[in-house]
């Protein structure tokens, strides 16, 4: 037989042992299938593990942290495309009674699936009142009342934050965790993040900063004193590196690429920072003089008497350190040949602080922050969840346990019964193979959906191995493919039933329940695709003459 006759006459068999044989690399080969150059840094943790399985919060440990985003929108603001900048500097021109906005605060966008345009103030002590007010002040047009301004911020805002916080998960090496929303019967919306083995009070430290990042030129202003100007923003810095420390120098710093990608007037980031540090006089007499900084103690007075020229690298509206402009720097930025490399440290006093500023550039900001007041937690100490790691273990080995028993006492033949066994085995062992490619964090509800699957597919399996020996004499082929294919529209019809009634559990926002429906829509699709032909191929050969 050639090797095409071969795959074609055992293609079902082949199929099965290279799933198998790809899930157990998957689970048990450090690295797994897919190279992740995030893993870089969790090395040795992944050596320590037995398997490449990763645990969720139900039985790793750790937290749940849900919290609104702060904001309120206005929806249909009547207004053309060259004024969306004009209303957005007009938001920001208001004199709100209690609020201090700032550029990261305010946000009109433009949405193209159905034209039209949407602003959004992200603080909680702005009212509605003057939310309307302030648009109307644009004169451009509107008439916004205050009933026309609702809480909470829109679809985009919201995925911006989820994108944000997975982005700061997974750069401060926090394998497992992850974010997304859930809509409440009031229709607001909460902002869920869930870390395995991280206390309360880690994640929402995680959660509160805001991430906004700012290089600020503290320069003399011409009258005898100081003025400080924003040169620099976390968004325009196209590639930041990871936290480092310069042992000559006794420096921790993160080193960025501004971005030079220039605009329809010739104009980048890149080359606007070169000009605002040779107006400003970084690159000239400024060179060298800042003298302000005690890094102990994180302050940053100054002598009014002399001049200071400091770059200070703000954080959320904090200065975490300030230091002066470089003289090679400063040369070639005077020379007008730094836009052509435009690379630089952004220095900070500790390591603690490069390693923050590193993942606050990496995720970006957080479109809006989250309203804690209203936040819901849920923890799992860690010696809790070895517990439940215990019992999942030891009720999917009764499960398996029982499933073997019932086998052998509804068949007593070693030919039926033993290829089953191993058959819905296979099913479980490529359902964790594929959870362990992917990184799915396994949770209590997985496993509950892993025990259904075992369930449903021994099911199936009896379905096909009752309807081929009915009747006794089952040797001809051509009458075990014929009562396979009627066994198999029967199980193929409930694997459709399954499948469209968890659906909508896979799909909504449910908690735990959609982990459960989608473990079992996997298994169910495993079962019908994979392991209920290989197994009626293996029935075929042991007891017919093929």
């Amino acid at each position: 037989m050639g090797p095409k006759a071969f795959v074609m006459e055992y293609w079902r068999l082949i199929l099965i042992v290279a799933f198998v044989g790809g899930a157990l690399v998957a689970l048990f080969i450090p690295g797994g299938i897919v190279a992740d150059d995030s893993l870089a840094g969790e090395e040795a943790e992944v050596e320590d593990r037995a398997t490449n399985i990763e645990y969720g919060l139900g039985l790793d440990g750790g937290t749940r942290v849900s919290a609104p985003p702060v904001g309120m929108t206005a929806d249909n603001l009547e207004i053309e495309h060259d004024e969306q900048r004009q209303l957005t500097e007009a938001l920001l021109a208001y004199e709100y009674d209690d609020a201090d906005l700032e550029s990261a605060d305010v946000r009109v966008r433009f949405h193209e699936n159905d034209n039209r345009y949407t602003a959004e103030i992200f603080s909680d002590e702005v009212s509605h009142a003057e939310f309307a007010d302030a648009l109307n002040s644009a004169d451009i047009g509107l008439e916004v009342t205050e009933d026309g301004v609702e809480d909470g911020v829109t679809q985009q805002t919201r995925d911006s934050i989820i994108q944000t916080i997975e982005l700061r998960i997974n750069e401060a090496g926090l394998s497992g965790g992850n974010a997304y929303e859930e809509a409440t019967l009031g229709g607001q919306y909460y902002i869920v993040t869930e870390v395995p083995g991280m206390e309360p009070d880690e994640l929402r430290e995680l959660l509160s900063d805001r991430g906004d990042v700012r290089i600020v030129a503290f320069h003399p202003d011409g009258d005898g004193g100081q003025a400080n100007q924003t040169v620099l923003e976390g968004q325009e810095i196209a590639e930041p590196g990871v936290a480092s420390y310069d042992d000559q120098r006794d420096q921790h710093y993160v080193p960025v690429t501004v971005d030079g990608t220039e605009d329809e007037d010739g104009n980048s980031p890149a080359s606007e920072y070169q000009n605002s540090m040779n107006e400003l006089g970084f690159t000239g007499e400024g060179q060298g003089r800042c003298h302000i900084q005690d890094r102990q103690a994180g302050e940053f007075d100054f002598d009014p008497d002399d001049p200071q020229w400091c770059l200070l690298t703000v954080v959320d509206g904090d200065v975490v350190d300030a230091h002066s402009m470089g003289g090679d720097l400063g040369d070639n930025m005077a020379a007008g040949t730094w836009v052509n490399d435009p690379t630089f440290r952004m220095i900070v006093p500790t390591q603690q602080d490069a390693h923050h500023l590193a993942v606050n550039l990496q995720s970006g900001a957080l479109e809006a922050p989250l309203d804690f007041s209203q936040e819901q937690t849920f923890t799992v100490q860690p010696s809790q969840a070895e517990q439940f790691q215990l019992y999942s273990l030891l009720i999917g080995g009764l499960a398996v346990l029982t499933v073997c028993g019932m086998i052998f006492l509804r068949y007593r033949n070693p030919k039926v019964a033993a290829p089953m066994f191993l058959t819905a085995m296979a099913e479980v062992v490529i359902l964790l193979g594929f959870a362990a490619a992917i990184r799915m964090p396994l949770d209590l509800s997985h496993v509950a959906g892993f025990i259904a699957v075992v369930g449903t597919g021994v099911d199936d399996l009896v379905i096909i191995a009752d309807e081929v020996m009915d009747d006794g004499d089952v040797s001809s082929s051509r009458v075990f493919e014929s009562r396979f294919r009627k066994a198999f529209w029967i199980i193929g019809a409930a694997a459709a039933t399954t499948i469209i009634a968890l659906s909508p559990l896979a799909v909504l926002s449910l908690g735990d329940l959609r982990g459960f429906a989608i473990i079992t829509i996997l298994g169910v699709l495993i079962g019908v695709l994979i392991t209920r032909p290989a197994y009626g191929d293996i029935l075929q050969r042991l007891l017919t003459d093929k």
